[in-house]
């Protein structure tokens, strides 16, 4: 048997990067995996990448109504969710000076308002025994050139843990955060593409590493289904960084 046998796990941007690596191994560990995303072929490609059983919702997690629809069609579905991983964000590049107050409310509507919606109307569905995964960053903890904006939006996530594991306390459920140092995903590269020096900065990220080089999707998803399973059942409002060291030297 798997480590999520006959469970219901729901990934938010599952439809590509950890998101999906996620949701193919939830999957192969035996979970019926839903995931969530915005764009309607990515989402159609990745069910058929993930295989049997798995299931596609599209939606903003930005917008609640979109978070209900999510949670009906999974309530009407299963009943119950066992695994729920608020992986869904963005981010981009812009020093101090050039940072734009659309720039600002579009980063914080995503991965903050939207992490934090996706747990409270998923919060009915949950059950004792179930866990809760944010996705943080490293940038949560360390300071990066022209990144200020989902940084802070990074920290935020963080300290919801904390303080949800106290809100939770009793309750069974358990809430963590995975947060990734480089890893090579189509949003890091798109977003180090457009600012045109993505090799330069690339090869600054694998200078920072332990391990010299960058992540790979599988690795995070790997750390992602540790906290998945009863194999982090004594963990509840921690940080576990899967980032070759970046942020820990």
């Amino acid at each position: 048997m798997g480590r999520l046998e006959g469970k219901t796990a729901v990934i938010t941007g599952g439809a590509t990067g950890i998101g999906l690596a996620s949701a193919k191994l939830f999957a192969a560990e035996g979970a019926f995996v839903t995931i969530f995303g915005r764009r309607q072929a990515e989402l159609d490609a990745a069910v058929k990448a993930i295989g049997a059983g798995a299931k596609a919702v599209q939606g903003d997690i930005s917008k609640p109504e979109d978070l209900d629809r999510l949670f009906a069609v999974v309530g009407a579905d299963r009943g119950v969710i066992d695994v729920l991983f608020a992986n869904a964000g963005l981010g981009n590049f812009a020093p101090l000076g050039a940072i734009t107050a659309e720039q600002f409310d579009h980063v914080f509507d995503v991965n903050v308002k939207g992490t934090l919606f996706t747990v409270q109307k998923a919060l009915p569905l949950l059950k004792a025994g179930s866990s809760i995964i944010l996705t943080g960053s490293t940038t949560g903890t360390k300071g990066t050139a022209a990144f200020s904006v989902y940084s802070a939006s990074k920290a935020a996530i963080r300290n919801f843990a904390r303080s949800w594991a106290v809100d939770l306390k009793g309750s069974g459920i358990r809430v963590n955060v995975l947060s990734p140092g480089p890893i090579e995903t189509p949003g890091l590269m798109n977003a180090l593409a457009r600012t045109g020096m993505q090799d330069a900065l690339v090869a600054g990220f694998v200078g920072q590493t332990a391990v010299g080089r960058i992540g790979d999707s599988s690795e995070t998803a790997a750390a992602a289904l540790f906290l998945a399973s009863n194999d982090s059942s004594f963990m509840t409002g921690s940080e576990v960084f899967v980032d070759g060291g970046l942020a820990q030297i």
